[in-house]
């Protein structure tokens, strides 16, 4: 059958055939069109956002209310730190030292097979700062920050297993394919900076490689692709492309993405709404914006001589990291909503992964740390900064209390109890919030799971961890899923 067009466009034929698509497009788009201009509406993808080569999801955004912070900093120690040889004293552990945990199970961990009796930490705690907090000696220099810190000692989560225990702390729960916090924020804030990423991501830089999940663990899953993070390569250039041919010149490069903000101005008159592809457009953008603005963002040479002292550029053992950290207070200074950094690799002793000899495994990396992040600390509270950047530090899960059997003890996995601590950004210094039990073992009073953590850092940033949403396969997906509670005790 052959329908008539009425069409009425100045040279469109009166009479053209119509197929069956072409009729459902042009008749059946009025009630629709209502639908769908409510769901862009709502994610703030209407004309009002709009650039000249499509959406423009990256445009800035207001939070429910204000926000205490308005960037974050996560400094994740990959592998699982020890709560214990860290920020959770726990002197029954050296009383009871080498004797059986009675009712343990030694399947809690990853190695049931080399469960040993409880083992008393190899490091020695002192208390420091006014609030008198107890610290292990591998942190001499952030001990000394404790009063800007909030402990959350009572910190749990799902599984015992390396991967899923990252895409838990990363996005929410223990799978792949999910949002991350970074994307999460991402996708409510938007962009500050035209020039640079919202979101940053650096991983270990001394050939351990990336986390187990690799970059799952800072994906959009979900959301459209813009979100995402942006991976900095730890050696050679950052990302790629950031250096413009040789032989092309800033005005030629200009002259071609404008040919292609064309063409794509004329498919989206057919595709309007095309996520992915405004994403992809809005991506070469920004590259041809980071050409300049990157290079200069994450070169250190002309900070003074005392700065990079403070961070400890002069010490071969701690030179990687404060690199890393310097950059994030740069990147942060001029707009990056989002920076994570990874302290360690893959597994095991590449990373905080502390199965063997859990005193060098520990120790090694406190040294690449500890100062780094310090002055990291110390730089941006005398810059005016630490109020308004949220300071993340932490891991996937916590260890073990019981020894694991080698050579040289070390800690097997723990997922029933783990530390973390914020500072800057509307936390309040100086304070401890939950308890794990006598020995470490786990989370008993005022317990923190992963939902609660995002819930909170999301409400610095706000956020009603309820409200941000996105609609995806027919309902509406969060952060923080079907739970979260914000830990007010710890907000300033």
């Amino acid at each position: 059958m052959t329908f008539r067009s009425f069409n009425s466009e100045p040279g469109y034929p009166l009479s053209t055939p119509l197929n069956r698509r072409e009729l459902l497009q042009r008749c059946g788009m009025g009630l629709g069109s209502l639908g769908l201009i409510s769901l862009l509406n709502q994610e703030g993808l209407l004309a009002g956002e709009r650039n000249s080569s499509g959406v423009k999801p990256l445009a800035p955004k207001n939070p429910h209310f204000q926000a205490k912070a308005k960037a974050v900093i996560w400094l994740f120690i990959n592998g699982g730190p020890s709560q214990v040889d860290t920020f959770d004293y726990k002197p029954e552990l050296a009383k009871r030292n080498g004797k059986t945990l009675e009712g343990f199970d030694r399947f809690t961990g990853f190695f049931a097979g080399s469960v040993g009796g409880l083992m008393k930490s190899p490091f020695e705690f002192k208390q420091h700062g006014q609030c008198g907090k107890w610290v292990s000696s591998i942190f001499p220099k952030l001990s000394q920050h404790v009063d800007d810190m909030a402990f959350i000692h009572s910190g749990h989560t799902e599984s015992n297993n390396h991967s899923p225990a990252l895409f838990m702390m990363n996005c929410g729960e223990p799978r792949m394919g999910l949002p991350c916090t970074g994307s999460w924020v991402t996708y409510g804030l938007g962009a500050v900076s035209e020039d640079l990423p919202a979101f940053v991501v650096m991983s270990d830089p001394l050939g351990r490689g990336l986390p187990k999940g690799h970059a799952a663990n800072w994906g959009a899953g979900f959301l459209p692709s813009v979100y995402q993070g942006t991976h900095f390569r730890p050696k050679g250039d950052p990302i790629d492309n950031l250096n413009r041919p040789k032989e092309m010149s800033s005005q030629q490069q200009r002259r071609q993405l404008d040919l292609l903000s064309l063409l794509n101005q004329e498919d989206f008159k057919t595709r309007s709404f095309e996520e992915e592809l405004g994403a992809r457009i809005e991506s070469f953008e920004l590259a041809y914006r980071m050409q300049t603005a990157a290079p200069e963002t994450l070169d250190v040479k002309d900070e003074p001589e005392h700065i990079k002292k403070l961070y400890g550029l002069d010490k071969p053992k701690s030179k990687h990291f404060a690199e890393q950290c310097l950059r994030a207070r740069r990147l942060v200074e001029r707009g990056v909503r989002f920076v994570q950094i990874y302290s360690g690799g893959m597994e095991n002793q590449r990373s905080w992964d502390g199965h063997n000899d859990i005193k060098g495994n520990h120790s090694g990396f406190a040294q690449e740390t500890d100062q780094p992040i310090s002055a990291l600390l110390t730089d941006l509270k005398q810059r005016g900064l630490l109020d308004e950047t949220l300071i993340i530090w932490g891991g996937e899960f916590g260890r073990l209390p019981v020894a694991q059997k080698s050579a040289k003890p070390g800690r097997d996995h723990n997922p029933h109890a783990f530390t973390t601590w914020m500072a800057g950004g509307g936390v309040k210094g100086g304070v401890s919030y939950g308890e794990t039990d006598e020995v470490g073992l786990k989370a008993a009073v005022n317990k923190v799971h992963v939902n609660d953590f995002h819930a909170t850092i999301l409400h610095l940033l706000g956020f009603d961890h309820e409200k941000l949403t996105y609609l995806y396969g027919g309902r509406d997906f969060r952060l923080t899923g079907v739970a979260g509670h914000v830990i007010k005790e710890i907000l300033a």
